[in-house]
């Protein structure tokens, strides 16, 4: 089962529909708006992260990837276009 954690971005729009047809079972997605969402933790099933940088919190952004890299879990970075999305994750699709 492949799970994609997004963070980042107030609506995403049809991206996770997008990202369920190239194979992701599960899409998450953490808007990354709050200051209080920095103490949240990756949930467990986490395949892979995906960082939209034009709509995150920085602290956020610093934790998350801080906290993949513990847990190895590989994190991506894009902006919230399909094109910025789809080059980001073409290395393991």
């Amino acid at each position: 089962m492949r799970s994609l954690l997004i963070v980042g971005a107030d609506h995403l729009g049809i991206i996770p529909e997008k990202l369920s047809s190239l194979g992701f079972d599960e899409v998450l997605h953490i808007n990354g708006r709050k200051a209080k969402m920095v103490k949240m933790s990756i949930p467990e099933n986490t395949s892979y992260i995906l960082v939209l940088t034009d709509y995150v919190n920085h602290n956020l952004s610093t934790m998350i990837k801080q906290r993949a890299k513990k847990q190895a879990i590989p994190i991506f970075y894009a902006k919230r276009s399909w094109c910025s999305i789809f080059k980001a994750l073409k290395n393991i699709l």
